[in-house]
């Protein structure tokens, strides 16, 4: 697995009414033709989505995602940077938990300061830009990467129910 598979899966689950495109979903995650195919293949092996590459096992998922996200893609938060808040900084873990130091993606053209946080792939700001309900969705993969266990468990909670009941 690579780091923007976990992108591309969550996406295809926010997609999952709408047929498969493979040049929409490039153009809306900036990732090119065969990027999305490489993904879908190693995912295909993976268990993650089925053999046609069209379905995600959202159970398979959420599970790779709870228990394996921090440990196959581990995540430090580095310098201050200005950046899109992610992770406990999203708009939504503001509303429930409070922070000294919000975490950013870098972006330079974000109105936060913060720690650094590095995205999934070098685009993923602007594909979450385009889309609110993915850049909520990897804000919260981001707590689970580096937030404590109250934070992880609020996480979790709106991961599941995103993911496994989101139809």
């Amino acid at each position: 697995m690579r780091p923007q598979d976990i992108v591309v899966l969550l996406k295809l689950v926010l997609m999952e009414k709408e047929p498969l495109n493979l040049s929409g979903l490039s153009h809306a995650l900036f990732l090119s033709l065969s990027e999305i195919s490489e993904s879908l293949n190693r995912s295909m092996i993976a268990g993650l989505v089925d053999y046609e590459k069209k379905k995600v096992f959202r159970q398979n998922l959420m599970e790779f995602i709870e228990h394996g996200a921090k440990y196959v893609f581990p995540q430090l938060p580095g310098s201050m940077v200005r950046g899109m808040p992610t992770a406990h900084s999203h708009p939504f873990m503001e509303q429930k938990i409070s922070s000294d130091i919000p975490y950013v993606w870098p972006d330079n053209h974000g109105k936060v300061i913060g720690l650094e946080l590095l995205p999934f792939y070098k685009k993923q700001v602007e594909a979450v830009k385009q889309d609110s309900k993915l850049y909520k969705l990897l804000a919260l993969v981001d707590v689970l990467r580096v937030g404590k266990v109250r934070e992880i468990k609020l996480a979790v909670a709106e991961l599941k129910e995103m993911i496994l009941h989101e139809s």
